[in-house]
């Protein structure tokens, strides 16, 4: 029978927790739309996003971030914190279970963009109509129709 070996623990337990919180697996799905910026998050999510993402604890995240932003200051942290925001997709309200829904919510997010593209063709539409109807209310037979009929 062997005794208890204070360095294989250590070592086991660490690459046993190496392989449930940072697995391939995890990193495959982190570009697969895996990640997400948290809905309950202090700032943008973005913390609370990777806790959540790598199960950890959001407390530490948040400390390496701030302590980070202390050494290296506002342009490389802030700033790379804030691209990471914006590049990342907001957490879905209801989790997502199959690869229907993730397309669905990915379309979703793309929604935004098509809306603004129908709301500049509308708008586009709508001025080619106002150019026209101003086009013909100026033209000389519409003032020589309107002193004719004594509009005028």
């Amino acid at each position: 029978m062997r005794g208890y070996n204070r360095y294989r623990y250590h070592r086991d337990r660490g690459k046993r927790f190496m392989n449930q919180h940072f697995s391939r697996e995890r990193f495959e799905g982190l570009f697969q739309g895996g990640l997400y910026r948290s809905r309950d998050g202090v700032i943008l999510g973005v913390c609370r996003g990777v806790a959540d993402y790598f199960d950890l604890s959001v407390f530490w995240i948040r400390f390496f971030a701030v302590i980070l932003f202390f050494i290296t200051g506002f342009w490389p942290t802030g700033i790379l914190y804030f691209i990471i925001a914006f590049i990342l997709k907001p957490e879905p309200v209801i989790p997502l279970e199959n690869t229907d829904e993730q397309e669905f919510y990915d379309s979703y997010l793309r929604s935004k963009e098509m809306a603004t593209d129908r709301i500049k063709r509308r708008y586009s539409n709508l001025e080619r109509r106002i150019q026209r109807l101003e086009h013909s209310v100026t033209t000389p037979e519409f003032d020589w129709e309107n002193r004719l009929n004594g509009h005028s």
